[in-house]
């Protein structure tokens, strides 16, 4: 039914319940699953930053490095969660990014048939999925997409 699957995952309990999802469907089917992890782009934002002198290049670059690190630690247990399946995944990180551009995109260039989601995900640096990344992906989506609740 479906040869090329791609999963969204932040880490959340209910993104974890799409990665299970996922992983079944690829089973069944005989599917590549991309396992996407997204990190959006560091800001920093200071009232009265007009005063003061600071390298924001070091902080931006060590957020980078913090949501990187998140990243890794996100997909390696997707990693994990597939291999006590029998599974393998093709893990993928995007950094700097919008989830819904991210999915989207990453769904465009490895030619996928399906996305599979989950229909909000976490707040903080960890975030993936919230409601309104699913409805977007949902309203732009040329592909089926799959919402686990």
């Amino acid at each position: 039914m479906y040869t090329r699957i791609v999963v969204g995952i932040d880490g959340s309990e209910l993104a974890t319940k799409a990665l299970r999802h996922a992983l079944t469907l690829a089973k069944q089917s005989h599917a590549r699953l991309f396992v996407v992890t997204v990190t959006e782009p560091s800001v920093l934002i200071s009232p009265g930053a007009e005063m003061m002198a600071i390298n924001t290049g070091e902080l931006i670059a060590e957020l980078e490095a913090a949501k990187a690190s998140s990243a890794k630690a996100t997909l390696d247990e997707a990693q994990a969660l597939a291999k006590a399946d029998g599974l393998t995944i093709e893990p993928i990180h995007v950094p700097s990014s919008v989830a819904a551009d991210a999915l989207l995109d990453t769904a465009k260039a490895q030619g996928a048939d399906l996305i599979v989601m989950g229909s909000h995900g976490r707040r903080g640096l960890g975030r993936l999925l919230l409601g309104s990344q699913a409805a977007e992906v949902l309203a732009r989506s040329t592909i089926p997409v799959l919402v686990v609740k």
